[in-house]
């Protein structure tokens, strides 16, 4: 699938860039590509509260709307032409038909006036019922290639998720763990956006080839920005 770029008038100011595209990279875990005027988010883990509650694991069932909430907030704050979910947006294949009628209305809401895509991910490969929107296995958008698993020598321009990524940094004897874009400039892995989701740290083997030597940068979510680490800087758990 291929969503043709249009120039927004006002860039908004890039925090990255990946195979040359400029990203603006928020503190809430989306990635934003201001000239198509397109919303990334990864891992939205959608209903993943009430998958464990059906296998007798009781979470507070308020991670849907809590979720949504963040979503809301970024779409108010970019108004973006195309929001992209990068697979793993519902825990299971069952999610989609368990959301309550307010949520299932927020995602209504956010599809009306721009594209939608879901990306197939592995807890979620079919198309979600009746939540609109368009599916894809993956999708262009321009020089980038949006897909949920990151592949390990993949041409430049990958946008993924799927492994959840956190970096660790010790400060002044103790450590700080937060959720962070993983990146060599060359890829981008997004970290989980979902209330629920958990993280790997970056220094585990699972993301072993999918940087090059030396180059990988852990930029950090903070309250109100995102910092970069260089990868030398970053601990194991």
């Amino acid at each position: 699938m291929i969503l043709s770029a249009l120039l927004h008038d006002d860039l908004v100011e890039p925090t990255l860039s990946v195979a040359g595209v400029a990203l603006v990279a928020d503190p809430s875990g989306a990635l934003y590509e201001p000239r198509s005027g397109a919303l990334v988010v990864a891992d939205l883990h959608l209903e993943k509260g009430s998958s464990f509650a059906r296998r007798g694991q009781f979470l507070p069932p308020y991670d849907t709307a809590t979720t949504l909430g963040r979503l809301a907030r970024l779409v108010e704050a970019y108004r973006p032409r195309a929001v992209v979910a990068l697979g793993d947006s519902f825990h299971d294949g069952g999610g989609p038909d368990r959301l309550c009628e307010a949520d299932r209305a927020s995602i209504a809401a956010f599809q009306r006036g721009r594209d939608w895509i879901w990306i197939s991910g592995n807890h979620d490969p079919e198309p979600p019922a009746a939540c609109g929107g368009e599916a894809a296995a993956e999708m262009a958008l321009g020089a980038l290639t949006l897909r949920h698993k990151p592949r390990p020598g993949a041409s430049s321009g990958e946008l993924a998720g799927h492994l959840h990524p956190v970096a660790k940094v010790a400060i002044r004897g103790h450590g700080l763990r937060r959720r962070c874009f993983a990146t060599d400039g060359a890829r981008v892995v997004l970290p989980a956006f979902g209330a629920y989701a958990g993280g790997l740290n970056v220094r585990d083997a699972a993301f072993h080839g999918l940087f090059a030597a030396g180059a990988l940068t852990a930029w950090m979510l903070g309250e109100t920005g995102v910092y970069a680490v260089a990868g030398q800087g970053l601990r194991p758990d």
